[in-house]
């Protein structure tokens, strides 16, 4: 697809969007790798989690979200939700004039790297049950043990401020179980909120099992996009960063901490 850019959008933000709190996973790795460039952070929280959802509900709610960034003046969009990225990314490109950034979880390099020929997932059911998840892990996944797990309840839980809960740690270990049983060697994290449970997979998991994500992987693409249709912002001024939620902003807060700008905007 062309992209018509009118005027200078350079200084124009990078439209981010998850199905709540977890893609802010991938803007600190957008951050970290870009940080001069404008931000503007969609937590759809009120509607998470997505991975529970029907492929038409995600595709209204995908673009819902990209309508707002869009009228927002967003210059690229990232979809910070791999059960988006994995169930409307393709519409959502079709439907719109700017460069739209998807995440998919890391089965490449999990594949190409295992020793012992078994690999886990952790995945929404959205993503799992996706039809572009089956191509990517049909392609790369050749001839290794693909385990998957859906991560029933993870999403809630971390939404409503309970990382470090009874629950969570219950459940994590009821679906580490059939990983370890399976001796897997590396753990894909297939869901943009899952990196904030590192800690507790830490302590669970073996040491030599390697847990991946997808966020460095994103923000590197997203910069070559950037690139590609001269859209970098040149300016080495302090950014402006907007961070949107229609859910409990104290969540938010607590996982990008108190100097950004957070609203609470129903939509």
């Amino acid at each position: 697809m062309a992209f018509f850019i009118f005027g200078s959008m350079n200084k124009q933000p990078i439209g981010i969007f998850d199905s709540g709190v977890g893609g802010t996973s991938i803007w600190k790795e957008l951050n970290l790798l870009l940080p001069y460039e404008n931000t503007m952070y969609l937590a759809d929280s009120k509607n998470a989690p997505y991975g529970e959802k029907s492929k038409e509900e995600i595709i209204s709610l995908s673009k819902k979200n990209s309508d707002l960034l869009l009228n927002k003046g967003c210059k690229l969009i990232v979809v910070a939700c791999n059960t988006a990225t994995t169930n409307a990314i393709k519409i959502l490109r079709d439907t719109y004039p700017i460069p739209i950034i998807g995440i998919e979880p890391a089965i490449k390099p999990a594949a190409l790297n295992t020793k012992t020929k078994t690999i886990g997932i952790l995945a929404t059911k959205g993503t799992l049950s996706s039809e572009l998840f089956h191509k990517t892990t049909d392609l790369f996944a050749n001839g290794i043990k693909v385990v998957e797990q859906v991560g029933e309840g993870l999403v809630g839980l971390i939404e409503n401020g309970n990382i470090y809960s009874e629950e969570m740690s219950s459940l994590l270990k009821l679906y580490m179980k059939p990983m370890l049983d399976a001796n897997v060697d590396y753990l894909v994290l297939g869901c943009t909120h899952y990196p904030y449970l590192l800690p507790q997979l830490l302590e669970i998991l073996p040491k030599h099992i390697k847990i991946i994500d997808s966020g460095e992987a994103v923000a590197r693409q997203t910069q070559a996009v950037l690139k590609q249709h001269q859209l970098l912002n040149q300016s080495i001024s302090k950014p402006q960063i907007e961070f949107y939620s229609n859910g409990r902003l104290d969540v938010l807060k607590s996982l990008i901490g108190n100097q950004y700008k957070i609203e609470y905007l129903d939509f």
